[in-house]
């Protein structure tokens, strides 16, 4: 890995329940999400663009993968604003741990959820 590639090429957020957890990303995020079976793991993929370097991930459900508030921390984009998404977190079904918190003028805004499966995901925006 260089300084000019990506420190993330992938993630996968582990879900117990595929459905429930697509229909809350859909929800928040307002995006359509593409499912799959690949080895025996139940997929939803993030929307991306193939060949642009730009990361991506998925939820996964699979007996490799049990959700946790404690596990790795990963911050989704929530650009240009991060308030529209936060605020369909809680009537989705997950709940706010940490609100809209400026980090830096520098750095943008960062906050906390809960989604529908017990992971504690962050959330990264400019504004």
């Amino acid at each position: 890995m260089t300084s000019k590639e990506n420190s993330l090429n992938w993630f996968e957020i582990s879900v117990s329940d595929i459905n429930r957890a697509k229909g809350f990303y859909e929800n928040i995020f307002g995006v359509k999400m593409e499912t799959q079976n690949m080895m025996g793991m139940e997929m939803a993929s993030f929307p991306y663009e193939p060949g642009t370097g730009k990361a991506s991930g998925a939820l996964v459900q699979s007996s490799m993968h049990q959700p946790s508030g404690d596990g790795v921390k990963l911050y989704l984009n929530g650009n240009p604003d991060l308030s529209a998404v936060l605020s369909k977190v809680e009537t989705a079904g997950g709940k706010v741990l940490m609100p809209k918190t400026n980090i830096s003028d520098d750095i943008g805004f960062m906050a906390f959820f809960t989604d529908t499966e017990g992971n504690t995901i962050g959330l990264h925006s400019q504004h």
